[in-house]
C-alpha cells in the first residue's frame, strides 16, 4: 500500500453533494482539496461496470489532469428485489433528458419498480449502500478502499438532509432515514472512533488507515 505523503489533493467530483461529504470527511486531517468541478475539469466517461472500475476512472483523470493525488468516489444504492439495480446507474436513473438529474423522480422509479416486483413488505426491500474510494497518483498508482451499509428502502420518503436516495434509505438498526440524519449522525465517525455508519465514512476509514496512519 502506497502512504500518501500530502495533504494537498483533488476531490475527483463534479457532484455538489458529494463534494460537501467528502470535504466533511476529509476536514478534521488538515487538507487542502479543490474539486474537479472548481477546477473545470471535463468529467470523463464512467464506461465502467464496477464501482472500482469508475472509481478508478474518475481519480485517475483527475490526477493526470492536475498532476497532484487525486481522491474519486462511485457509489450506488444495491437493491436485492431489483437484482442489484440501480447499482452502478444509480445516478443514471436521475437523469432526465435534458442532461439534469431529479432524485424525487429517481426514487418514486426505485419505489415503483419495487412494487411490480410485489416487494410492498420492509423484509422484501432488502438494499445496501455501496461506496468505494479510490485514490490515485498522477503516475498511474491507485488503491481502492470499500464501504457498505445494510438498509431498507422506505416510502414515503422522509428527510431533507443528504442528497440523492438518503430520503428513502433506513439503515439497520436506526428508525430514521439518511435524508432525517445531520451529517455528523449520518457519518457516525470522525478521527479517534472506531465505528463509522455510512457507506463512504466506512470506506473513508479504511482509506485513513491505509495511507494516512502508521
Amino acid at each position: 500500500m502506497r502512504k500518501l505523503d500530502t495533504r494537498t489533493i483533488v476531490v475527483a467530483s463534479h457532484n455538489a453533494g458529494k463534494i460537501r461529504e467528502i470535504a466533511d470527511l476529509i476536514g478534521p486531517f488538515g487538507f487542502s482539496a479543490k474539486s474537479a468541478a472548481e477546477l473545470d475539469f471535463v468529467e470523463p466517461d464512467e464506461t465502467g461496470t464496477t464501482f472500482e472500475e469508475n472509481a478508478a476512472i474518475k481519480a485517475l483523470a483527475s490526477a493526470k489532469a492536475s498532476g497532484m493525488p487525486a481522491l474519486s468516489d462511485d457509489s450506488g444504492l444495491v437493491i436485492d428485489a431489483l437484482d442489484g439495480a440501480p447499482g452502478v446507474y444509480t445516478a443514471n436513473w436521475a437523469e432526465r433528458p435534458d442532461g439534469t438529474r431529479d432524485f424525487p423522480m429517481a426514487m418514486e422509479k426505485v419505489h415503483n419498480a419495487l412494487v411490480e416486483r410485489g416487494a410492498t413488505e420492509a423484509s422484501q426491500r432488502t438494499a445496501r449502500f455501496v461506496s468505494v474510494l479510490c485514490l490515485a497518483w498522477p503516475d498511474g498508482h491507485t488503491e481502492l478502499f470499500r464501504g457498505e451499509v445494510q438498509g431498507t428502502c422506505v416510502w414515503p420518503p422522509r428527510g431533507t438532509e443528504g442528497f440523492g436516495y438518503d430520503p428513502i434509505f433506513q439503515p439497520d438498526g436506526y428508525a430514521t432515514t439518511f435524508g432525517e440524519m445531520s451529517a455528523e449522525e449520518k457519518h457516525g465517525w470522525k478521527p479517534g472512533q472506531s465505528q463509522a455508519l455510512s457507506h463512504r465514512a466506512r470506506a473513508f476509514k479504511i482509506f485513513v488507515e491505509t495511507c494516512l496512519e502508521g
